[in-house]
């Protein structure tokens, strides 16, 4: 599989690797990977690090998901993962950015770890002038659409020994039919959108120079989600 760095977008928080995927990594194959980098951080033997990728068309089974919330089993493989949230859709044209980092030098904090992820993504959508809102009771990040709110980035974060892995899910351009085989997030009451579907012609690699412009200030700042 070939890999470029994201070399030309480091400003960076001192220490901490980027990575840029150009092949779609099967899940299970970046979860494995995750669980052996969070290992090595936590030994002290590796860089913290945020991998950005995408995924082959997949369906994705949190810690809490509800099998009735399976809607349609033979659409797309699913995977139970030990993610929190429920089930959720990845694939082509969704930007995945998984954040592994040593909460030990951030604070010992898992909610404001997910207040930052929160933060990031709305910080990079505002970059494409789309407001992104959070909603109390609902992890993730929404936008008013068709007078109402749908998702545009999902989150789902696991923590152990202080070093998260996981992270987020922004929809840049995927097939949004493919919600249909699931309720994302357990939520059945709102959609799912993306910029692509706001009107937003974005490449991924316009997307990943806004994360990469937009963690610094997130990340290197004190988190305010106590406020």
């Amino acid at each position: 599989m070939e890999r470029r760095e994201a070399s030309d977008l480091d400003t960076g928080l001192s220490g901490i690797e980027w990575r840029c995927e150009d092949a779609p990594v099967p899940y299970e194959d970046a979860v494995a990977a995750m669980e052996r980098r969070a290992a090595v951080i936590r030994a002290g033997e590796a860089a913290e690090l945020v991998r950005l990728l995408e995924h082959p068309d997949v369906y994705t089974a949190g810690t809490s998901a509800r099998s009735q919330d399976l809607l349609d089993p033979a659409r797309l493989p699913v995977v139970r993962t030990g993610r929190g949230g429920q089930y959720t859709y990845h694939g082509p044209g969704q930007r995945i950015a998984y954040v592994m980092l040593d909460l030990n030098r951030y604070s010992r904090d898992v909610r404001c770890h997910v207040w930052r992820l929160e933060e990031w993504m709305i910080a990079a959508l505002a970059r494409f002038n789309v407001r992104g809102e959070r909603r109390d009771g609902r992890i993730g990040v929404w936008v008013a659409e068709r007078g109402g709110e749908s998702k545009i980035a999902a989150l789902g974060v696991r923590v152990r020994h202080w070093v998260t892995y996981h992270g987020v899910a922004l929809n840049v351009d995927p097939d949004l039919d493919q919600y249909r085989g699931i309720v994302p997030c357990g939520i059945s009451e709102h959609g799912v959108t993306s910029l692509a579907r706001l009107g937003i012609t974005a490449s991924m690699a316009e997307v990943d120079i806004a994360l990469r412009a937009t963690f610094d200030p997130v990340f290197g700042a004190a988190a305010v989600c106590a406020t």
